[in-house]
């Protein structure tokens, strides 16, 4: 049950005396009111219009030479069109312009009926400016700019972003922001799922938040997501989840995944790294799922040329949080992880955070094993289990981060920072020309943060994500 706040009263009673009465912790933790997105109820905020909006820059299985976009209309712009020219100092982009015709998706939500519009740009060359557009209703979006990677590998720099779920607008926003403004050269951006709540309120304000929140940034890098849990709902009368519409509307992907499953799993690679997107959600729900997937992976990784290997899925692997544990994923996944010699494993959903290259669950990153990371970047946040203090390398608590990853021939450094810009966590993996790895840890001689908040919502919660927005001031003054 929702709490109607008391602020307003106790704001006013302080406004109409000279001498404030004195507001209790406990009295201004109950005026909270539970709020996943901006917008107010009855108010429409992200209506679909003749305006491409949405605009999504995405890779194919070969993004060197050729990358998908994706973007929203309303349902009068009937034609799928984009313009793609090689980027030149000169406004005269359309001179040298293509023009090109796709295909679209129609979707209805509470804030209008929309067309998901998606186009392949083909026959691109490798490490080359291109600039494109996306039309609307009798108008176009503004000229965006990407650089395609070079064919083979050359140093590069990812971004990675752990569940961003709830307040995505108020609390995430400023986490891919200065992610961003720390490494505005980043090539791609990685995401771990939970990219947005998809349980309370209308579904597609919280995606006109996430993608408001990513602002121009979503179409000038490429995004390569993973979906979670909350990409997933279950009805009244059948509790197992199933995808919701807006992921593949939204998300036109390389579509090399095993059957079934081909909009939330894939294989992309980037300039001589292997990025592989696994459906966790999937797996738990289905054994033979997780198989499928196990099975799949095993022929992505045996026929591999790529320098570097990076898997990125939702739940993890060795959890993080209190009362957390997924087996079926070191059943089924982990034996082929340490089979290949994959390198990193990046993971969300314990809204913790956790770094783990020992030994104790597995191949060390030094025999083979890969490094397996967990983090959250949005403001929903748990709490460290008493096991992950006792035998992960980092951990923490109450701290929204982002990951830059540098991917440098024989080595990858790795560095998670808060949103305020210090260094939490770092290491550096070495890789020798045989395969064999060299794990340096870099960590900060820092304590490990942990949860500030004296009204812990639930007993194995810092922050339930939802009580941030509505959340009074300390103080309150006269």
């Amino acid at each position: 049950m929702r709490i109607q706040p008391r602020l307003n009263a106790i704001a006013l009673a302080l406004l109409a005396c000279s001498t404030a009465p004195h507001v209790s912790a406990n009295e201004a933790q109950a005026s909270v009111r539970e709020a996943n997105t901006l917008v107010p109820a009855q108010q429409t905020r992200y209506a679909p219009s003749v305006f491409p909006d949405r605009v999504t820059l995405l890779p194919t299985a070969q993004p060197a030479t050729s990358h998908n976009v994706t973007w929203r209309t309303d349902t009068s712009v009937k034609h799928t069109i984009a313009q793609i020219a090689p980027a030149t100092a000169s406004p005269g982009l359309h001179l040298n312009s293509i023009e090109l015709t796709g295909s679209s998706i129609s979707h209805n939500t509470p804030n209008g009926e929309a067309l998901h519009h998606r186009v392949t740009f083909k026959d691109l060359q490798p490490d080359t400016l291109y600039a494109y557009r996306v039309k609307g209703g009798d108008t176009w979006s503004e000229w965006h700019q990407f650089r395609t990677p070079q064919a083979e590998f050359a140093p590069y720099t990812a971004l990675y972003l752990g569940d961003a779920q709830n307040a995505v607008l108020s609390h995430y926003a400023r986490t891919v922001r200065e992610a961003f403004r720390a490494t505005p050269h980043a090539k791609v951006m990685l995401y771990a799922g939970d990219l947005v709540n998809s349980r309370e309120d209308i579904h597609d304000n919280e995606w006109g938040e996430w993608f408001q929140a990513l602002s121009w940034i979503g179409s000038t890098v490429t995004q390569i997501p993973s979906s979670g849990n909350h990409e997933f709902s279950s009805d009244d009368d059948n509790p197992i989840r199933h995808l919701l519409p807006h992921w593949a509307a939204q998300f036109e992907l390389p579509n090399n995944g095993p059957e079934g499953l081909q909009d939330t799993v894939y294989y992309t690679d980037y300039q001589g790294v292997r990025y592989i997107a696994l459906d966790s959600t999937e797996a738990l729900q289905y054994p033979d799922k997780a198989k499928q997937q196990a099975d799949w992976l095993e022929e992505v990784l045996s026929d591999n040329p790529q320098q570097w290997t990076v898997i990125f899925h939702h739940h993890p692997m060795h959890s993080v949080s209190k009362g957390r544990d997924n087996p079926p994923l070191r059943e089924f996944w982990q034996p082929v992880y340490e089979a290949y010699n994959v390198d990193l494993v990046l993971q969300g959903h314990d809204h913790t955070y956790g770094r783990d290259a020992t030994a104790h669950q597995g191949k060390a990153a030094s025999d083979g094993g890969p490094v397996y990371a967990v983090s959250v970047a949005g403001p929903k946040q748990y709490l460290v289990s008493d096991h992950a203090r006792a035998t992960m390398d980092r951990v923490g608590e109450d701290s929204q981060l982002f990951q830059v990853i540098d991917f440098e021939q024989n080595e990858v450094r790795y560095q998670a920072f808060t949103v305020t810009g210090e260094l939490y966590d770092a290491f550096t993996l070495k890789k020798a020309a045989d395969g064999s790895k060299t794990f340096i840890e870099q960590q900060p001689e820092t304590a490990p943060t942990s949860c500030a908040n004296p009204h812990k919502p639930k007993p194995s919660r810092c922050w339930n994500g939802t009580d941030v927005i509505h959340a009074p001031a300390a103080k309150v003054t006269p």
